[in-house]
């Protein structure tokens, strides 16, 4: 199915043109019907003759129902401009012109109604005056057909242009982010809620799970049931109107502007920075406005940057992305002011003097177009950047730029990477010069000393940067063992050791050396000492010393009989057989006797 609104002057015969093509009434109010006069969307459908299906929106022409115009306008991607031939261009036009060159739309036909009442001079003059209007617009070249829907002339005609127009339209993601702007909320005996919309990305299938963002809220509902133009289905492709029966949300609660989209794959923004594309220039735009995007309408204020730059504040969180295209309306004179595109949905903040300025300097180097420049830009300002904010974001460039490292889902400009590095590396080197009895750095300084987004991000840098991590702690990998400070004592202590092995030197003895807790660790860091507990050392070779002399004696062996043959104290033979029977190198066969394991 291809979906198209209408656009066009109030009593140009929009909704007549639709009677006429598609047998169906798409004034869907008793009061609209008697007045003549579309107040609200309608709705309505019909095959063409190549077989396709198309579905239309009507909106309304009046400048009061301009806000409901702007709903239907705001999902579409094709349209069709109706100007009526016996009265040509009108104020309304205008406004429907403005809004969708502010929406970027390319792809339509206009349609010159009622010639049945103009001459054929007219028409000519209406279609040079529409093609003058319309100049400006993705609409400049689009086909124009004059049709009377009274008397049937230049229908078939326009249902050809119509099947060639579809037939040149690229097909739609079915596998993209849904975002369905709901335009009607109703209920159904015995069914419950039921939204409607029109299906422009995405697949919606029943027993979906998505998310109904509400004005700021949001919550969990589920898909009970799918109907497209009176059908059921049991999962839909854009583009389509699509009604979706809706579990978990009474309808009384969800309203024209709310949006179904997939569960945790947008970001609601209340802060937006934009760039003028189409319309009055943002240094004539009033500060305090309604933003129109889909079907929604959101109060917000304008603060301007620079010439055709501004951040725009909603009241409200919207789910907006990179490139959406957003209609700016002045509420007191009821006209659309123009068109601005999303440059970044999640801004940094403006808080110091210039800050504006330069924003906006950053800004106009932005190209809406050019998304690897644009991903590229953002990880740049933003140093890191997960892949998950920047697809919530809507940038899906893939591969990564070569400026970027991409490290555990993180994208990292190449700039902020080596900046970490260096910073760590000088942290590290600086630490140990400082205090070279330190263990060294542990992981939690390091993440706070680099800011980093995500502490999983440290294990490459550490790598990266050439050091070592063991126990938590982050240290040079250079096999220095000198122990500042304390180095002659820890020397001495070796050298009494080597003499007497297994003689450990007593609390007093390390008090005279004043070699505390924290020297003997340092140095059985660094591979000089071997601690069998917090104030007992030998050096590291005891051990294997131990196991020569507990290999000769007759197996098996008691601990007496070990204390004898290291000729040591009880202090040391029970910790160091211990600390044997740990590794598996000596083994208990009962409460007094062990052997050595060959």
């Amino acid at each position: 199915m291809f979906v198209i609104a209408t656009a066009g002057h109030v009593d140009h015969g929009k909704s007549t043109l639709l009677r006429a093509l598609t047998g169906m009434e798409p004034d869907r109010w008793e009061q609209e019907r008697r007045r003549g006069l579309t107040i609200d969307l309608g709705f309505a459908w019909t095959a063409l003759p190549s077989g396709r299906r198309v579905a239309f929106v009507d909106v309304p022409g009046h400048e009061r129902f301009l806000p409901n115009t702007l709903a239907g306008l705001g999902p579409a991607s094709v349209v069709c401009f109706v100007v009526a031939a016996d009265e040509g261009w009108q104020a309304q036009s205008d406004d429907h012109r403005d809004a969708i060159a502010a929406l970027g739309i390319s792809r339509g036909l206009v349609v010159l109604t009622r010639i049945d009442r103009a001459t054929d001079q007219r028409v000519a003059e209406v279609s040079e005056q529409v093609r003058t209007e319309l100049a400006q617009t993705g609409l400049r070249d689009a086909p124009i057909v004059a049709v009377s829907a009274a008397n049937g002339t230049g229908m078939d005609t326009l249902r050809t242009v119509l099947d060639d127009l579809l037939a040149e339209l690229p097909a739609p993601s079915s596998t993209g982010r849904v975002r369905l702007w709901v335009d009607r909320s109703f209920t159904i005996t015995g069914a419950g809620t039921v939204v409607t919309g029109t299906l422009t990305a995405g697949t919606l299938a029943a027993g979906d799970h998505l998310q109904l963002l509400d004005r700021g809220q949001s919550r969990a509902v589920v898909i009970r049931g799918l109907q497209s133009c009176g059908e059921q289905h049991s999962a839909l492709r854009p583009t389509v109107r699509v009604a979706v029966n809706l579990r978990g949300v009474p309808a009384g609660e969800v309203r024209r502007g709310d949006a179904l989209v997939s569960s945790g794959e947008w970001l609601a923004t209340t802060v937006a920075d934009v760039r003028h594309s189409a319309g009055c220039p943002l240094a004539e735009a009033p500060e305090r406005l309604v933003v129109h995007l889909g079907t929604a309408a959101v109060p917000a204020r304008l603060r301007r940057l620079g010439a055709d730059h501004a951040r725009l504040t909603l009241e409200y969180p919207l789910p907006l992305v990179f490139s959406d295209r957003l209609i700016l309306r002045d509420p007191g004179a009821h006209r659309v002011l123009g068109g601005v595109v999303v440059l970044d949905a999640d801004p940094p903040a403006l808080r110091r003097r210039g800050d504006a300025a330069r924003r906006a300097d950053e800004l106009a180097a932005a190209d809406p177009t050019d998304q690897p420049r644009r991903v590229l830009a953002e990880v740049a300002r933003r140093g890191a950047v997960s892949q998950r904010q920047l697809q919530l974001l809507g940038y899906h460039h893939r591969p990564a730029p070569s400026e970027v490292t991409v490290i555990q889902g993180w994208w990292v400009h190449a700039a902020t990477y080596q900046a970490w590095r260096d910073r760590l590396q000088s942290a590290v080197s600086e630490l140990r010069e400082r205090d070279p009895l330190s263990a060294g750095l542990s992981r939690g300084a390091a993440a706070d000393l680099l800011a980093l987004p995500d502490p999983a991000l440290l294990d490459e840098l550490v790598r990266d940067a050439g050091l070592e991590q063991r126990d938590g702690l982050i240290r040079l990998p250079d096999g220095r063992t000198d122990l500042g400070p304390a180095e002659g004592a820890i020397a001495e202590l070796e050298s009494r050791l080597t003499t007497a092995p297994f003689h450990a030197p007593e609390a007093d003895d390390l008090a005279a050396l004043h070699l505390g807790v924290r020297e003997l660790a340092a140095a059985e860091r660094v591979g000089r000492l071997l601690r069998l507990t917090e104030n007992l050392v030998l050096l590291p070779t005891a051990p294997a010393l131990a196991m020569r002399e507990l290999a000769s004696l007759e197996q098996p062996f008691t601990a007496t009989e070990a204390k004898q043959a290291l000729n040591t104290t009880r202090r040391v033979a029970i910790p160091l057989l211990e600390y044997l029977d740990a590794r598996g190198w000596t083994r208990r066969i009962d409460t007094v006797h062990r052997e050595v394991v060959r």
